[in-house]
């Protein structure tokens, strides 16, 4: 048995993506399968600010991708939002502050359902939950994961969507957040009658050393079951270069402030 680490790829089949929005632009992306059987779920990841460093490779979403298919069955599907960067390619068009990536989810969704991925859920990361609970509540999904939501640009009723959907709708918020903490999480989130608000000890907006309690419940929620998921490993192992993304996820966040009510935030 080998100890799964941050940079651990395990086996899965991976294939580069692309995705064409209904305003013309290709986007890049990634979807990663279980290597030997059909997948129990899918994960369409949404991932952080892409003008602080967010991108598909963000690490909390390229984890799950890394490790999810053998550990949980499940598939997921990461790309890179409009005029985003990552070592997967530039995805074309350029950042719209979550106006124009309305068709960018809608693509990505639409990916899916023509791939045949089995229920389908939403797992946004900061500006990505704001994206999720703005454009995500679409009939083919089946409910969201929002990890770190600042709630940013999703309105009282953008959230009311989601309450009449009955979809269901779970919260990783930390307890250290930049931006929105579980004791007002849980009073913004009243919205949402059906919303799970899961304040988690300690962790902080970027969930660096929290990965692993992210996954897992995920994975509680998407495949019930399969958690927690092991920290180790037997069987073939790769290791990805996590250096290239080290100014991309940490770093690029290192000196964002918590702002002022009328100063643009980082989330």
């Amino acid at each position: 048995m080998t100890t799964i680490r941050a940079n651990s790829i395990l086996p899965a089949r991976r294939e580069d993506i692309e995705l064409h929005t209904a305003d013309g632009l290709t986007l890049v992306g990634e979807l990663a399968l279980p290597l030997d059987r059909p997948p129990f779920a899918t994960l369409v990841c949404l991932h952080p600010l892409p003008t602080h460093g967010g991108m598909m490779d963000s690490h909390v979403l390229r984890k799950a991708a890394w490790r999810l298919p053998a550990l949980a069955d499940l598939a997921v599907l990461r790309f890179n939002t409009r005029g985003t960067s990552s070592v997967r390619g530039t995805s074309q068009g350029a950042f719209d502050g979550g106006v124009g990536e309305r068709f960018d989810i809608a693509a990505a969704i639409e990916y899916a359902e023509f791939a045949d991925l089995p229920n389908l859920w939403l797992l946004g990361w900061s500006f990505g939950t704001d994206l999720t609970l703005r454009y995500g509540c679409e009939p083919g999904v089946v409910g969201a994961i929002l990890l770190s939501p600042p709630l940013r640009t999703a309105t009282d009723a953008d959230l009311a969507v989601w309450g009449e959907s009955g979809k269901p709708v779970v919260a990783l918020v930390p307890e250290f957040d930049d931006y929105l903490r579980p004791a007002e999480a849980t009073t913004r989130f009243a919205a949402i009658p059906q919303a799970e608000v899961v304040g988690v000890p300690g962790a902080k907006h970027l969930w660096v050393g929290d990965a692993e309690k992210v996954l897992d419940e995920v994975v509680r929620r998407v495949a019930p079951g399969r958690e927690p998921l092991p920290r180790e490993w037997d069987g073939p192992m790769e290791s990805g270069d996590a250096s290239a993304y080290a100014d991309r996820t940490v770093a690029a966040f290192a000196e964002v402030k918590k702002p002022e009510a009328d100063e643009p935030r980082g989330w």
